[in-house]
């Protein structure tokens, strides 16, 4: 769905705009590019209390344009409409032009900077329910209660491809697949905007982090990344192109580098391919404080003054300071040095006056007391239960141990089974996610779901609150009731984290954790582990000592209701890996990795074909029932470049429960004048069946899906043969002519 009808060449200009750039100065149309932090706008001391005065100075006197972010913590709708009223107060009665604040939030996973709000999982989460309705569902949700806050711009979704697990924002990824993230990411947009921006259900979405950001190769955060042009178009581009083509409103640009270049500084990224080639016609913001990065760390300005220049010419609309006047000052000397055109700032300004038009600020700038009807909605709680159990994968189930009797007697330990902040993790009500007093009260523990579901007299349990506290790695406490229990379970993985404070050096989970499931592995008990983790870490020395192992992500307000209801069958799990789960941590390779790849030369001229042995592999997901793949089919065996290619394929329920099942369809380019991957995936479907039930269900590609970036750049499809497969089906076909 394309949210926006006009193309980039038909588009006529907005009058109303117009009108007002022609009487604006240089001042306030800087201001208006200008960002800064609500921070520093607060009384000393003051998290909930803004003070006039410096409000004042950066709306009446510098004439800042927007504000984001909170001062440390989330606040109550009330609180928020306290602070934006009084915000655009001073817009409206104290600036030449009574332009309006454009105010922006990092709501990721829900309205996370809102007391009181639903989160869901986390987008790597949500990539493993493969259901694209409940990424719709949960964006429409989180575009209700941010506009209820009184906030219209909403820095989501993250759209870089995650192929770099030692990532701290892994997390915020939708994994490494990308067509799982191109879909997902264009859903959550549509879903923020399609209601019209003035609506009181919808927020600007905002594209980020343009482009190649997941990527860093030393997997820290806003470190460089090195990425070749033909990788750079097959992997990275494809889900802002989708993106800019739905018109999505705004982009937030990658903090860090690609091949040495700085994104905030590169007119080829910004310029050349966001503008000219993806035709993207919305508001380019720069992340924190990352115009002055270009000379305090990438150093390619010597002086900040230089940084803004390169950065504004390059073709960033606006600078997130984000806690002074520091760009505004030296942009109204470059203007007026002539080394940033007056052109060039209308430009900007422009699109930033567009947005706040579009989004009704000029006609009520002020928090909308109809929007708060659609905060806090039971409702939205079951939609975060569906997303959190139709998340949660089965990785492992040795004999069918789950599901367990609710009669059973379980020994629960490990640092993430009574740490709510785990379960959420980063952008949850403090940045860092990690601070349990702003959580609602009615948020469980994975301790508190298994005592309401099996009663407290069946649940052994020492956890602690706090994930770091050493309670939590005693393993003596289970040496010493193991004999009580029927099982152990375990709940291990990461503790909460956001950006580069989650930066780790190993994806080898901690030496704590792993003497854990060691001392539970040696009381002979069955062990059961719940991974609670943004991202794959490596578990390789247990897991042959452990029966059972669910996958839980960062699966958010109703996560550990949706573990018990899993753990204790009253679910059927259905969560497909987003990711290529890696054995060892110098073995990372992605699904769609490359026929050579999976050569290894042990022994000289000896090649055995064994290089891809990830842990589990992506799109791996056990359920309690059994699917059985039959009758896939082509609708001809030979196709021009201009034919649709239909698929249809026979699923059956073989098992003795109801189940859902995620269908994936792959293809493979048999043979290319670049080498091809293994497999890529080009459809999914998430269905359901009861037992005993069969169904046939329908695809279709188009040459597009076979294309690939060759080494000039250009999207091309080439005939010859290729193989499709669904499940363990696969079938061959051929396209015979070139017509492109």
């Amino acid at each position: 769905m394309k949210l926006k009808e006009e193309s980039a060449q038909t588009r006529t200009k907005d009058e109303r705009v117009l009108t007002l750039l022609d009487k604006m100065s240089i001042e306030e149309k800087v201001g208006q590019m200008t960002q800064v932090t609500l921070g520093m706008l607060m009384k000393d001391g003051s998290t909930t209390q803004v003070d006039e005065n410096k409000l004042k100075e950066a709306i009446a006197e510098n004439m800042v344009g927007s504000i984001l972010n909170v001062a440390g913590h989330a606040l109550s709708v009330e609180q928020w409409h306290d602070i934006l009223t009084k915000i655009q107060d001073i817009s409206l009665q104290e600036t030449p032009n009574s332009i309006p604040v454009l105010y922006g939030i990092d709501a990721i996973h829900g309205a996370n900077y809102t007391l009181g709000s639903t989160l869901f999982p986390h987008n790597i989460g949500m990539a493993a329910t493969r259901n694209i309705d409940l990424v719709k569902e949960a964006a429409k949700i989180t575009a209700k209660e941010v506009r209820a806050s009184g906030i219209r711009w909403n820095f989501d979704p993250t759209m870089g491809v995650g192929r770099q697990p030692l990532w701290s924002r892994f997390e915020e990824t939708y994994g490494e697949d990308v067509y799982v993230t191109t879909s997902m990411s264009e859903a959550a947009i549509v879903s923020y905007e399609e209601d019209g921006l003035e609506n009181i259900t919808a927020v600007a979405a905002c594209m980020k982090h343009y482009l190649g950001y997941s990527f860093p190769q030393t997997g820290k955060d806003r470190t460089p990344a090195y990425i070749p042009e033909v990788m750079l178009r097959e992997i990275f581009l494809p889900p802002f192109a989708a993106a800019s083509g739905a018109g999505v409103s705004t982009v937030m640009i990658n903090s860090g580098e690609i091949n040495g270049m700085p994104v905030h500084g590169s007119s080829y990224y910004l310029q050349d391919i966001l503008r000219d080639e993806l035709n993207f016609e919305g508001l380019a913001v720069s992340d924190w404080e990352d115009i002055k990065r270009l000379h305090l760390r990438h150093h390619i300005a010597a002086t900040p003054k230089e940084a803004v220049k390169i950065a504004v010419n390059a073709g960033v609309d606006m600078s997130m300071v984000p806690m002074d006047y520091s760009f505004r000052n030296l942009l109204i000397e470059l203007v007026n040095e002539g080394a940033v055109s007056e052109e060039r700032i209308d430009e900007a300004v422009y699109r930033i006056l567009k947005l706040k038009f579009d989004l009704g600020l000029f006609n009520n700038p002020y928090p909308e007391k109809e929007a708060v009807k659609n905060f806090g909605k039971d409702a939205y709680k079951q939609v975060a239960l569906n997303a959190a159990r139709e998340s949660i994968t089965l990785l492992k189930n040795n004999n069918n141990l789950l599901p367990l009797s609710k009669n059973s007697k379980i020994l629960l330990a490990g640092p993430a089974a009574h740490d709510i902040t785990a379960l959420h993790s980063s952008w949850s009500y403090v940045w860092q996610g990690n601070d349990r007093k702003y959580y609602p009260e009615s948020t469980l523990s994975i301790k508190e779901a298994f005592i309401n579901k099996i009663g407290e007299e069946n649940v052994i349990c020492n956890a602690a609150l706090q994930f770091n506290d050493q309670v939590n790695y005693n393993t003596g406490f289970i040496r010493a009731n193991a004999g009580k229990a029927d099982y152990i379970v375990l709940a291990l993985g990461e503790r909460a984290y956001a950006e580069s404070p989650g930066g780790i050096h190993d994806l080898a989970l901690d030496k704590n954790q792993i003497e854990l499931a060691e001392a539970a592995s040696a009381t002979g008990k069955p062990v059961i582990l719940l991974l609670v983790e943004g991202r794959p870490r490596v578990i390789s020395g247990i897991e042959p000592k452990t029966d059972a192992i669910l996958m839980l992500y960062r699966p958010g307000s109703q996560g550990a209701n949706a573990t018990a209801d899993i753990l204790f069958g009253d679910y059927n799990p259905s969560g497909k890996l987003p990711f290529t789960y890696p054995r060892e941590s110098g073995d990372v390779l992605m699904y769609d990795h490359k026929n050579s790849e999976t050569f290894n030369e042990i022994i000289v001229d000896n090649y055995e074909q064994n290089g891809f042995n990830p842990q589990w592999p992506f799109g791996f997901g056990l359920s309690y029932t059994s699917f059985e793949y039959s009758e896939l089919k082509l609708n001809k065996a030979v196709f021009t470049t201009d034919e649709a290619i239909e698929v249809s394929v026979k699923l059956t329920n073989s098992g003795k429960v109801k189940g859902k099942e995620a269908i994936e369809l792959y293809t493979t380019d048999l043979y290319a004048s670049v080498s091809p991957s293994v497999k890529r995936l080009k459809r999914f479907q998430k269905v359901e069946l009861g037992p005993g039930e069969s169904n046939t269900f329908k695809f279709e590609l188009t040459s597009n899906d076979l294309s690939f970036i060759n080494t000039s750049g250009q999207r091309v499809v080439e005939k010859g043969a290729f193989k499709l497969s669904i499940g363990d089906q696969t079938i061959e076909f051929n396209i015979g002519e070139d017509n492109l």
